[in-house]
């Protein structure tokens, strides 16, 4: 099994930027390919990105393509999402997912989640 835990979430302007961290614990992190996903209230979870366990490979939701970037430090045991140019629309809980398989976009297909960290941008 492994171990998430998403921080790095904060109140920033429309135009700001933040980048999120989610850290695991637990056995072969590097076995793992990662995912980060949304929800914003009253809306389902929804995909923003994804990196396969090496990272040599990495999948984007069209809404944040050009204006997110992932990568991951497997030495660290942590994936990170860069989040520039944000949107009041990209308002929403964050969440980190692991799962052995590559290039899911459900979160249904994921098994393992962190418990979130809140992003606010004011407009």
């Amino acid at each position: 099994q492994v171990q998430l835990v998403e921080s790095g979430g904060g109140l920033v302007q429309a135009g700001g930027s933040l980048r999120l961290s989610c850290a695991a614990s637990g056995r072969s992190f590097s076995s793992y390919h990662m995912g980060w996903f949304r929800q914003a209230p009253g809306k389902d979870r929804e995909f923003v990105s994804a990196i396969s366990n090496s990272g040599a490979t990495t999948l984007y939701a069209d809404s944040v393509k050009g204006r997110f970037a992932i990568s991951r430090a497997n030495a660290k045991n942590t994936v990170y999402l860069q989040m520039s140019s944000l949107k009041p629309e990209d308002t929403a809980v964050y969440y980190c997912a692991a799962d052995f398989s590559f290039g899911k976009v459900r979160a249904e297909g994921y098994d393992y989640w962190g418990q979130g960290t809140q992003v606010t941008v004011s407009s």
